[in-house]
């Protein structure tokens, strides 16, 4: 997903860490990368709000039960590999750095309403 403006961030890869950011799992430098993606930009902040009312929900139906944290991670991997993969956006972690491939651009509308 793009919405057509530059940002530092790219909007498929705040997207596949909207989770980390909600379960404040980021690191400080990240975490306020991430928030200020969301502050320019209408259609991450949406989506955003999204995931944080899915997780809102989800707390409140479960009742406090909390899954093993084995569970929480095997979930959070295969998301995050999930959007990736949808979003063709390739991640490589070397020793110079982290490589971020995006080969393919969606552009997606959002409606208010």
């Amino acid at each position: 997903m793009s919405c057509g403006n530059h940002h530092e961030t790219d909007c498929d890869e705040v997207l596949a860490e909207v989770w980390l950011l909600l379960d404040h799992e980021c690191g400080a430098e990240r975490d306020a990368q991430l928030r200020r993606h969301l502050e320019e930009c209408g259609p991450c902040l949406a989506r955003y709000g999204l995931e944080e009312k899915v997780k809102t929900l989800l707390a409140r139906t479960c009742g406090g039960e909390r899954a093993p944290e084995e569970l929480h991670q095997k979930l959070r991997e295969r998301i995050r590999s999930t959007v990736l993969e949808q979003a063709q956006v390739s991640v490589e972690h070397t020793v110079s750095g982290t490589v971020v491939e995006v080969n393919s651009t969606r552009v997606e509308t959002w409606r208010r309403g």
